[in-house]
């Protein structure tokens, strides 16, 4: 959270028994939140009043959306936002700002009396928590303890599994209310030990804070507070106001400023006609009155509500007679990323989390940092599936329906170290809706005409049958869901598969549950192998976050039989090694697996057969990765992933993160601004490339209908 932030409320007066609009500012640092009668005056430094935020109370109405109040000192302040989106950002800072000098009250006065009592209290803590009177514990035992805490709270969420088991053997009405009251206790105690976990982190870095400043990071993103629908077009003559997390040069509030009292001026309690003269004194008559939203953004008009003709936009960058080098490149955005930097952000990925941090918020709304992107759409990420096509394309080569399974679990096993390109986790971007992917991997070309000849349909057109081609489409936003289909022409094999990623915030770790599932078909035998993913977790993300993967997944085939069973293990506290996979794979009709694999699913993964065979089943480290090639940008529709991200890419390269948030800011206020247009035209909105069908959603030319088309 920047240390500044500034807009447009109206406060409430007795005198005048009516709202006052004024000027805020909230200095996050000094704990104070300031006012004006005008922005003007604000910027010549002529306060009108003020409240200390330390100890302060919120107090909010559920029968009036855009109202709040502030208890401290005593008094009781009312102030109104324009609606509750404004209402909820101003009580969001406000939160974050009460709670940290509140803390820092409590712990400097808590010191204070360990002081003047003589008493050391690393001594007290270290008997408080059993330890010899000689050990002075270090910043390195608390991270320690806390870690070990985080794992039994890991422990408790499984257990919780437990008790939906049994209400479901629960026969007795009694027995299953008593049981139903049970798992609500837990889940508030659960809820209770992760505030508790993240509050212990916000009073370790008070006490020893980061680079011994305890402050916002300088890098944190410029948050326009204000609704879109005051944005007015060019030449208007009028800019309403806004609000914004900024750090303007004409603010310079330091502690040292902040009174004794909160205090209101006498002349608070008049009118300043020349702030409103085209409205009421209500900040609700600021919006324009029209509701138009044509105004937000150049895309945000005429065809963005429709299905574009994706194929013939899509097609139409294609020139006749140009060369794959000439159309592709296949640079990756992620290139020219350096390790050491990431390492060295870590420290401002903690503070960011914590400053959103608020006694009884929801954990799931914790905003990841704009610094931590990992500078592509998760459209992107979900090609890495096929970083080695080659294994992927030669499932249909087995001929023997045993070895294709065997082989489709290779792919799969394969198919997850290919996305992360270091140690520390970095947040690929939300895709926006309508947002598409396309891609492609050359194989080894055979100099046959078969393999030269190029392709008019498909995910890629232009490229040659020898290609495995790639497009993924976000075809919902609420819920987040992807779609995604390869397929290789000469191979005669495709795959289809969605993904709706659900978090979760698990004390110090992020849980991603990736529901969905994605279908294997190999055309010349009529095989379908279904197959499921694992979630993914964050972990450590107070520290150096990291990624593992958990969970159990299965791939079967209906036609043949043939099935296997696949788990991810997480690292257990103590002990354990971190990217465990094992996979047992079955006949048709067996209990007992022919194959058995182990390993780790960045590393070598090992096979024992039924025979007594022992082999390397997949070598990642030695596996050479095959990078995609994907149009380039000068060529790309707007609805296209890097085309879309350009401005957020290249800003996060240049470490330009007020612009890269800025940019992306301006992506997520646009799908908004269609989002309402849509509703207020009841207007659905329909996927470019991709249908529902049934729970699934199905790419519309997928190539064993292209081929059923061909024979007809």
């Amino acid at each position: 959270m920047a240390s500044i932030m500034e807009g447009p409320l109206s406060k409430w007066t007795n005198v005048m028994k009516g709202w006052q609009y004024r000027w805020f500012v909230l200095d996050y640092n000094a704990g104070l939140l300031s006012y004006y009668t005008s922005k003007d005056k604000m910027m010549r430094g002529s306060r009108r009043g003020c409240v200390r935020l330390r100890g302060a109370v919120i107090g909010i109405d559920d029968e009036d959306d855009s109202t709040f109040t502030i208890t401290v000192d005593q008094k009781t302040f009312h102030f109104q936002a324009r609606d509750a989106d404004e209402r909820e950002k101003w009580i969001h800072a406000l939160e974050e700002t009460i709670l940290r000098h509140t803390l820092q009250l409590q712990i400097s006065t808590t010191l204070a009396f360990f002081q003047s009592s003589g008493i050391s209290p690393v001594l007290e803590f270290s008997k408080i928590i059993g330890l010899d009177s000689g050990f002075v514990p270090s910043v390195q035992d608390f991270d320690k303890k806390l870690t070990e805490a985080d794992a039994y709270l890991q422990i408790l969420i499984e257990q919780l599994k437990l008790f939906d088991d049994k209400l479901q053997n629960c026969k007795d009405d009694e027995q299953r209310k008593k049981v139903e009251t049970l798992k609500e206790t837990t889940n508030s105690m659960v809820e209770s030990i992760k505030h508790c976990i993240v509050l212990l982190q916000i009073a370790k870095s008070t006490i020893n804070p980061v680079d011994a400043i305890y402050q916002p990071c300088p890098l944190e993103p410029v948050i326009n507070t204000m609704p879109s629908q005051t944005v007015l077009p060019p030449g208007s003559g009028h800019s309403p106001p806004s609000s914004s997390l900024t750090s303007p040069s004409h603010v310079n509030l330091s502690p040292n400023t902040v009174p004794e009292f909160s205090y209101s001026s006498s002349e608070d309690e008049f009118y300043d006609a020349d702030e409103f003269h085209q409205s009421g004194s209500s900040p609700k008559h600021l919006i324009d009155s029209s509701g138009s939203v044509s105004a937000l953004t150049h895309s945000s008009s005429g065809n963005s509500l429709k299905r574009p003709d994706t194929t013939e936009s899509l097609n139409s960058s294609l020139s006749n007679g140009t060369s794959d080098a000439d159309l592709f490149d296949s640079y990756d955005d992620r290139d020219d990323e350096g390790e050491a930097g990431s390492v060295e952000e870590h420290k401002s990925v903690i503070m960011h989390l914590l400053s959103q941090v608020r006694l009884g918020m929801d954990l799931t709304k914790v905003v990841l940092p704009t610094f931590i992107l990992e500078r592509r759409s998760l459209l992107e990420m979900y090609a890495d599936f096929f970083a080695h096509p080659d294994l992927f394309v030669s499932i249909s080569d087995q001929k023997d329906a045993r070895d294709r399974m065997v082989q489709v679990v290779k792919w799969y096993l394969s198919a997850f170290h290919a996305g992360r390109k270091g140690s520390v986790a970095k947040k690929p971007y939300n895709p926006i809706l309508g947002e598409i992917f396309q891609c492609h991997w050359t194989l080894l070309p055979n100099d046959t005409e078969e393999n030269t000849e190029l392709v008019s349909e498909g995910p890629v057109p232009g490229v040659s049958k020898n290609s495995v081609t790639f497009v993924a489409e976000q075809v919902s936003h609420h819920p987040p869901i992807s779609a995604f289909y390869a397929e290789c022409i000469n191979k005669k094999i495709q795959f289809n598969a969605h993904i709706w990623t659900k978090s979760k915030f698990l004390g110090m770790s992020i849980g991603v549950h990736n529901i969905g599932q994605g279908c294997v078909s190999c055309l010349d035998y009529d095989e379908h192998y279904i197959l499921t993913f694992p979630n993914g977790y964050g972990r450590s993300i107070l520290t150096v976050p990291w990624v593992e993967l958990g969970g159990e997944c299965s791939i079967s085939c209906s036609k043949t039989g043939y099935s296997a069973n696949i788990v991810f293990h997480t690292k257990p506290f103590y002990g354990g090694k971190k990217h465990r996979v094992t996979a047992e794979i079955f006949s048709p009709n067996d209990k007992k697996s022919f194959c058995s694999v182990e390993g780790e699913w960045n590393g070598v993964m090992y096979a024992k057969y039924t025979t007594g065979e022992n082999a390397v089943f997949i070598d990642t480290k030695k596996l050479p990765i095959v990078k995609k090639k994907v149009r380039k940008l000068e060529d790309q529709n707007e609805f296209e992933s890097r085309c879309l991200w350009k401005d957020v890419t290249y800003n996060l390269k240049i470490r330009d993160i007020d612009a890269a948030t800025e940019a992306k800011h301006r992506l997520e206020e646009r799908q908004r601004a269609e989002a309402r247009e849509r509703k207020e035209k009841e207007i659905q909105w329909e996927t470019r490339l991709f249908h529902e069908d049934g729970e699934c959603w199905v790419y519309d030319e997928p190539l064993l209908k292209r081929l059923g088309a061909a024979k007809h």
